[in-house]
This record gives C-alpha cells, structure tokens and sequence, in this order.
C-alpha cells in the first residue's frame, strides 16, 4: 500500500514540474532499460537482437504463458535480480542484478539528506515497469 501511494505521489509531482499530460513512469523505465533488447514493443526485437546468443523473450505474453495472469511475483524477481535469466548477466556483474539499488543509491550520493528510503525509491521503479508490462499483454 505504501508503494502505490508512493508511486501516485512521484506521478503527482511529475505532472505538476512538466505542468502537462500524467508521464508514464513504467513506459519510461521500460524504454531507458528494455528496448535495446525486448524492442519499443516488448516483442523481443530489440536493436541489438542480432548479437545476443539468446532470443530477448517476448515480454507481450506473459499472460498467456501464464494462464492467463500476469506473473506479478515472478516478473519482480526477476527485474530486481533475486530470479536469474541467464541472458540478463550474473548477478556479481550484472546487465541486471541489483542495478535499481544501484542506481538510486548512486543517485542518493547527490543528496545531503535523502528524504526518502532508497529501497523504497527502487521499488517504484520496479512496479512502475512492472505495471506498463501488464499493460502491453497481448489480449
């Protein structure tokens, strides 16, 4: 519950600094960490495609591939690195791992007096995605 009302409130102050439209935070993550490999679609068909030894999976059908239900549990896992895909790296130097944790710890060293839990802050990041991947499930 706390991190949906976390996730509301960085929307919030997003919209109010761009003064329009609500940004997609999840379409956003999705595109800065995803694309190059799974494609602007989720499809599998990123840019790089041709030089991976293994196919990107196609990230539109997890649903189906799932009876139907989103894997919620699952995709976390293995966004936040506890669940390894082989093509995302191993978890000592990974394309994945814990790189959230990473990044906004890296983000906090900016910051005197980070007024948030940066654990927290990955979270959001991680549910954001996860909720824009939910969303582009092939029906």
């Amino acid at each position: 519950m706390r991190v949906a009302a976390l996730v509301a409130a960085m929307n919030c102050v997003a919209v109010r600094i761009a003064g329009a439209e609500t940004p997609d935070l999840g379409k956003a993550e999705f595109r800065d960490k995803c694309v190059v490999c799974h494609g602007e679609g989720g499809k599998g068909d990123g840019s790089v495609l041709d030089l991976l030894k293994v196919a990107p999976a196609d990230l539109t059908v997890l649903a189906r591939n799932n009876g139907g239900v989103f894997p919620v549990d699952r995709v976390y896992a293995v966004i936040d690195g506890r669940e390894a895909i082989k093509s995302h790296g191993g978890r000592e130097m990974p394309i994945w791992g814990r790189r959230y944790l990473g990044e906004t710890t890296e983000a906090a060293s900016y910051f005197v007096d980070m007024p948030y839990d940066m654990e927290m802050f990955a979270r959001v990041r991680i549910l954001a995605l996860i909720d824009y991947l939910s969303r582009i499930q092939e029906k």
